[in-house]
């Protein structure tokens, strides 16, 4: 048998270069590659966790993931338990919808500049509680815990901008100069990685270390010890070798 041509759409109509159908216009999961199937799936359970651990309330965050050169990404305005295998929503790495018939997030400005300046295949954010409040208060989360290192430093707050404005995404994308996560001023968190998972963790830990920062410091009579940028260097060495061989 002749071999299929491989810059002609098969009968799906799935482009077997770039793995996209035809027409976005189409939706559903009909003509969508298995990879991608999995990939959706993986971002709304992400997402629907992040409402199940009380990092965002309804549809206030938003969850990408990158498959090839494609990004997918949580709707605007759905609630995560509402999203079927069917609502799989892509755009390329220029914005250009080429997956689904929901718009998506409101946010994609920040999720594209996080997936074409870095190595990331995930990205999360959240309107976390203790995050967004020590959003408000200082300008870098305070060395309260070790794990800072694992977010490639100490934590910074990108200035606050209106959202889904590209004012936001390059505040944020200086904010996350050689980290994994940062602090955006009076609205929420975001975090990358090389997985969901990744990304996702990365989003529990930050709020885990505003949550111990603000109770520390609400102790009365008492001020929080804070690390110093060479006890955080020296754990950021022993992370390097941290968990089991690969």
């Amino acid at each position: 048998m002749a071999e299929q041509r491989r810059d002609v759409p098969d009968e799906r109509g799935v482009d077997e270069v770039g793995g996209h159908p035809r027409d976005a216009r189409g939706g559903g999961r009909r003509g969508v590659p298995q990879e991608v199937a999995r990939a959706w799936d993986g971002l709304v359970a992400t997402a629907r966790r992040t409402v199940a651990d009380g990092l965002v309330v309804g549809t206030s965050g938003n969850v990408s993931v990158r498959v090839g050169d494609t990004v997918l990404v949580t709707p605007t305005g759905v609630p995560y338990d509402r999203l079927t295998p069917d609502d799989v929503t892509g755009v390329d790495l220029s914005g250009r919808q080429v997956l689904g018939t929901l718009r998506p997030t409101s946010e994609l400005p920040m999720h594209l500049a996080i997936h074409t300046t870095t190595d990331a295949r995930a990205v999360v954010h959240t309107h976390a509680v203790h995050a967004t409040a020590v959003s408000t208060l200082v300008d870098e989360l305070p060395l309260i815990h070790y794990m800072s290192a694992a977010l490639g430093g100490p934590v910074r707050v990108a200035p606050y901008a209106t959202y889904g404005t590209p004012e936001l995404a390059e505040n944020m994308l200086r904010a996350l100069t050689g980290r994994t996560a940062c602090l955006l001023q009076n609205h929420g968190t975001v975090t990358y990685g090389g997985t969901l998972d990744e990304a996702y963790d990365r989003t529990a830990q930050l709020e885990w270390m505003c949550q111990v920062w603000l109770k520390a410091s609400t102790v009365p009579h008492l001020t929080p010890h804070l690390l110093t940028r060479e006890q955080l260097n020296e754990t950021g060495e022993r992370l390097k070798g941290y968990g089991q061989p690969g």
